[in-house]
């Protein structure tokens, strides 16, 4: 197979100042995303969607390649990592570059490794599946979470809650945001990503931080060096 891994780096974050290049542990978050993917030894292109020339200097810096910047129509807040994602492959395709796979990595999961990746698409192989996103097990139970009315009343909540203990509960997953594989297949009508036949890939939740703030950045840092120094 030839596979294309998709790192969307967009400029001009609102929660976090500049997150895809903020420093974390001395390198530009980004960087562990294109480090990861080149790990991982599966991809022919490893390429950072931006918008920006700043960002796309970094990016090439760390190993990447950057053909192309980001249209305006796909930097804006309304579209969506899949617009990214689609513009991408059509311009591949425009110089005569095609792919059997898309692998979106974004780059507000550091933690991810290369050998997650591996992972990922060892399922995607072995289940014969189109699809494979990533996802890792909540940290508290539906059961045990509610909502309030205004009169801040938990009785409603008390007489659904559930005394089971925790290890007896059902386990649910979340889409941890680190891994999207998808098939590409293409046609006279342009070019389709395939996930009608969709599978989960099971991450640890250490790995499956997605980085939104300050917070989510801070416990990212602390625990990347706590698994560099081999203390975790």
């Amino acid at each position: 197979m030839k596979n294309i891994a998709i790192i969307p780096a967009r400029s001009g974050s609102k929660g976090l100042k500049d997150k895809n290049i903020k420093l974390m542990d001395g390198k530009p978050m980004l960087a562990y995303s294109i480090d990861a993917a080149k790990a991982s030894g599966l991809f022919d292109e490893v390429m950072v969607s931006t918008d920006s020339q700043k960002y796309a200097d970094i990016a090439v810096e760390y190993g990447a390649s950057v053909p192309f910047l980001r249209s305006a129509e796909n930097s804006s807040d309304n579209a969506s990592s899949w617009d990214t994602v689609l513009e991408v492959i059509r311009r591949y395709r425009d110089i005569d570059r095609r792919f059997d796979t898309v692998c979106l990595l974004q780059p507000t999961s550091p933690l991810r490794t290369g050998e997650d990746i591996v992972g990922a698409y060892k399922v995607f192989q072995e289940k014969n599946v189109n699809a494979v996103t990533s996802v890792c097990e909540v940290d508290h139970s539906p059961l045990w979470t509610m909502t309030l009315d205004e009169d801040g009343m938990l009785t409603d909540f008390r007489y659904r809650h559930t005394d089971v203990p925790r290890q007896n509960l059902e386990i649910y997953y979340r889409i941890n945001g680190a891994i999207y594989i998808r098939q590409l297949v293409y046609g006279d009508a342009g070019v389709k990503l395939e996930d009608d036949r969709e599978i989960a890939f099971i991450m640890d939740k250490i790995r499956s931080i997605d980085i939104d703030d300050k917070y989510d950045f801070a416990l990212s840092e602390y625990l990347m060096k706590r698994i560099k120094y081999n203390n975790m």
